[in-house]
């Protein structure tokens, strides 16, 4: 999940540099594998989608904020249906900021949203909302005008209910309480890297992993961290081989031995044998680049990547697309 400013040149420089014959050649195309399309009800862009399995649900973020649902019937529709998002929350107080990482915390039946300023930097925050009403839980402060700038980006729960959360911009995670307390920072040498061009999105994608440990990814220096939470939050790269991580976005937990990163130009299957010691790029899946994968979750056991952008007039139609690897 990039900075705003990035993102923007990104899409700006993809839509200038790819003819509108290829874009409608390219949505015209048989899709590989099972799409969910859906008609978005407001912006041109979604940053995050994960899978609710309690309400057959995809939830989805606004990058202009706010927060949608798109349903999937029991019966799933034929091959072209379009499904419909329906706005579930809107906050008037958090007005100019936008909704980006969500994680669905089904064992206390809620979902926790980042919510930040993108282009300023200037305000980042984590609410909690109740999967059933969609009454906000909390709403935790994490930075401000008057702290460094900071970028929150993703999110993600331990076993406890504490949920950790990216700043892409200073490249940190701070740790809140089920509660919505903040309880700490953390911070290590390791998220920085030296090179300057290397530092401009920092911290993204986060899962936690059910022996007690996060994953997380630094977008422009495509490095994969472990951090220890038995350990006192110890902090190591993992080493990864066969291929860079560079621009690695989302990420999503397929089992305990494999992440899916959501990314451009592909997205990527990244397996470890010896407890994310070390790990390897064993797969990668293309899907429709221009629409620029963002975040990966899993539905009945298989992957799927979200895209940015949506396309049409004047309904926009967006895509969530499984990755086979």
């Amino acid at each position: 999940m990039a900075l705003f400013s990035l993102k923007s040149l990104a899409i700006l420089l993809l839509l200038t540099a790819i003819p509108i014959g290829i874009i409608v050649s390219l949505e015209r195309a048989q899709p590989s594998t099972h799409v969910y399309n859906y008609h978005g009800t407001g912006g041109w862009l979604r940053e995050c989608a994960k899978w609710d399995p309690t309400n057959r649900r995809f939830i989805v973020s606004f990058f202009e904020g706010g927060v949608g649902e798109v349903r999937v019937p029991e019966e799933e529709a034929e091959k072209g249906v379009v499904l419909q998002e329906v706005t579930v929350a809107m906050e008037v107080s958090l007005a100019g900021n936008s909704s980006l990482g969500i994680s669905v915390d089904t064992q206390r039946n809620r979902v926790l949203v980042v919510h930040a300023d993108v282009l300023g930097q200037r305000y980042s925050a984590l609410a909690a909302y109740d999967l059933s009403t969609w009454q906000r839980l909390f709403l935790t402060h994490l930075s401000g005008p008057s702290d460094e700038k900071s970028f929150a980006d993703d999110v993600d729960v331990d076993a406890e209910g504490n949920a950790y959360v990216t700043d892409a911009k200073a490249g940190k995670i701070w740790k809140v309480g089920v509660e919505g307390n903040l309880i700490s920072i953390i911070r290590n040498p390791l998220f920085t890297p030296k090179e300057w061009y290397k530092k401009l999105v920092a911290l993204n994608g986060i899962v936690y992993h059910p022996d007690g440990f996060l994953i997380v990814i630094h977008t422009f220096s495509g490095n994969l961290f472990k951090v220890d939470l038995s350990k006192g939050e110890e902090v190591k790269v993992i080493k990864v081989t066969g291929g860079p991580l560079y621009f690695g976005d989302g990420l999503a937990l397929l089992s305990p031995t494999k992440i899916v990163v959501a990314g451009n130009p592909s997205g990527r299957l990244v397996e470890s044998t010896d407890g994310w010691e070390t790990a390897s790029v064993v797969a990668k899946f293309s899907g429709p680049m221009h629409r620029l994968a963002t975040s990966a979750t899993v539905k009945d056991g298989k992957p799927y990547l979200s895209h940015m952008i949506g396309i049409g007039y004047p309904k926009k139609k967006f895509a969530i697309v499984e990755a086979v690897f």
